[in-house]
């Protein structure tokens, strides 16, 4: 083999950095070996501006025309339209992310992104797809059992939580976030149980228009931004209360259904008929000895008046938030049908209140250790009060979080580059194909201090040489700031490390699912297919078409 072509280099030398490959032609795209990897460059390129303490807001128009200004990544997520198979699963894996520890969607999208872009370039270099998945499983199971090394700093049971829960929500653009993470710590502190577990639904969080965010104040029990429906406003003594998720008046069939009348008796009895089952399910509450009604869903006018003559109080949800936190703080059950639970929710009053221009209707319990606490927030637009909410409601998170495991970890990027540092090193000695793995993990987790870096509008270059020659040298608490890299201890920057690792571990799940994807098929109908589905006769046919076609061909 005179003539044959040299041998190819060893693959971590083929890993090394080099020009990439462009286009052929001007027009020309390169082409992917992951085929999820543009959806992820999308979604990520949408996410990148929101990340982090100073990241910009975004307005979004739906498809339904309406307007969405907001800063967190798991509202931009659930206000897109996305047909992209791939990019469905990634947000759905930021959704569950943000459902289950309060934030962290950005952090899924971007690192779930960088990973995939990593993983394009081993398969360029000739890793199989089987052998990628096994170094990368390797390479999320050396990080997560790196992570709880980096934890430097615990709450302490009798310690006041502000400090670790500032540095939480001060991610949201919410002004005086001083006083809202008082609020938060003091309703979350207050509301937790002698052994030390917390129930998030026991802190609710009520938005009401007026005012400023200073406004702001705690309710004792749960308030609702929400007003009477009839005319009694107050039970002021042994509420016994009922939630329904359905409409309050006569349950309708799941199958749609036209009454034939062919009569005016006919019509008459159809009305009575109504009227006596409004009458019998009004009847069942007050056995009960239901006096309160809290309804997710539409209220029937003659079901309404019906209650008020027995001296029902109706309130109408507006979320199924509320509803849900409701029912863990009364103990009773969310009744999807209008008939009485078997054991209704009790407190010792419900009653409206008035703060300023909103109202709120407050469940109040008589012992001083009551059960619930409610964070009321004022404010002036309700984009603030949305910012606002989420803030709060973050601070509930992860004050849950640090109840599970009080351990907290360096922020603003400190933690993803100490171990991107870890793996490199770890990498760079492994022989075979984890070796590869590992510094593509690593360079996947320096991503994210780098987009901090640029949406604090710093030079990256800059600020990232001098974090990695700071933690080469052993200091593993240099995060990035507003001005530069900081102390994340003397800055007070933290993060909970329940969060941090579940996130880790759904962004490795979708990673890896998606690394094994080598196609996207979407089925569709054709349209003989849907003729054939729908059949029509011949003669319908003709009649659907009164106007002749000419053939061309024919002339």
């Amino acid at each position: 083999m005179a003539g044959g072509a040299t041998a190819a280099p060893p693959l971590p030398e083929r890993l090394g950095p080099g020009p990439r490959r462009r286009a052929r032609g001007p027009g020309a795209q390169e082409e992917h070996l992951l085929c999820s990897v543009p959806a992820a460059q999308t979604l990520a390129r949408v996410i990148r501006p929101c990340y982090g303490p100073h990241g910009r807001q975004k307005l979004l128009v739906t498809a339904r025309g309406t307007t969405v200004f907001t800063g967190s990544a798991a509202a931009i997520l659930q206000a897109l339209e996305l047909e992209h198979p791939a990019a469905r699963l990634l947000r759905e894996a930021a959704h569950k992310q943000a459902e289950s520890c309060g934030d962290g969607a950005a952090f899924v999208v971007l690192l779930a992104e960088a990973l995939l872009q990593q993983a394009e370039h081993l398969l360029r270099a000739g890793l199989p797809r089987s052998q990628l998945r096994e170094a990368y499983a390797a390479a999320t199971a050396e990080v997560l059992a790196l992570l709880p090394s980096l934890s430097i700093r615990s709450l302490g049971p009798l310690e006041d939580p502000f400090w670790a829960l500032y540095s939480v929500m001060n991610t949201h653009s919410a002004s005086q976030m001083d006083y809202l993470t008082k609020l938060v710590a003091h309703a979350c502190w207050a509301t937790k149980e002698l052994d030390g577990s917390f129930h998030r639904e026991r802190v609710g969080v009520c938005t009401l228009r007026g005012g400023r965010l200073e406004d702001s104040c705690l309710l004792p029990g749960m308030a609702l931004a929400a007003k009477p429906c009839g005319q009694v406003i107050s039970v002021l003594h042994g509420a016994r209360v009922a939630l329904f998720v359905c409409a309050f008046g006569p349950a309708s069939p799941n199958a749609p259904a036209t009454a034939r009348l062919s009569s005016s008796a006919d019509l008459t009895k159809f009305r009575k008929g109504s009227e006596q089952l409004i009458e019998k399910q009004v009847a069942q509450l007050v056995t009960a000895s239901i006096n309160v009604v809290v309804v997710w869903g539409n209220i029937n006018e003659n079901t309404l008046t019906l209650a008020d003559k027995y001296g029902i109080m109706v309130i109408q949800a507006r979320s199924r938030r509320d509803m849900v936190y409701l029912s863990e703080v009364l103990g009773t059950p969310l009744m999807p049908y209008l008939i009485p639970p078997l054991k209704p929710g009790k407190c010792q009053r419900v009653y409206q209140q008035d703060l300023g221009e909103g109202m709120a209707v407050v469940f109040e319990w008589e012992c001083p250790a009551t059960p619930a606490l409610t964070i009321a927030l004022r404010g002036a637009t309700a984009e603030g009060l949305k910012s606002a909410e989420q803030a709060a409601y973050h601070g509930i998170d992860a004050y849950f979080q640090l109840c599970q495991d009080p351990r907290l970890l360096p922020g603003a990027g400190a933690t993803e580059m100490a171990l991107a540092k870890i793996l490199s090193e770890k990498g760079s000695r492994l022989e075979g194909l984890n070796g590869p793995a590992f510094l593509a993990f690593a360079q996947a987790l320096q991503s994210l201090p780098e987009t901090l870096a640029e949406n604090a509008g710093l030079v990256v270059s800059e600020v990232m040489a001098e974090m990695k020659g700071a933690h080469q040298a052993g200091n593993l608490l240099v995060g990035v700031g507003v001005e530069g890299i900081i102390n994340v201890t003397q800055e007070g920057v933290w993060d909970t490390l329940v969060a941090k690792a579940q996130g880790l571990r759904a962004v490795a799940d979708v990673a890896l699912q998606l690394v094994n994807v080598d196609e996207i098929i979407v089925a569709k109908k054709s349209p003989m297919c849907q003729q054939d589905s729908n059949p029509v006769p011949k003669k319908a046919k003709e009649c659907l078409s009164p106007v002749k076609k000419s053939n061309p061909w024919n002339n």
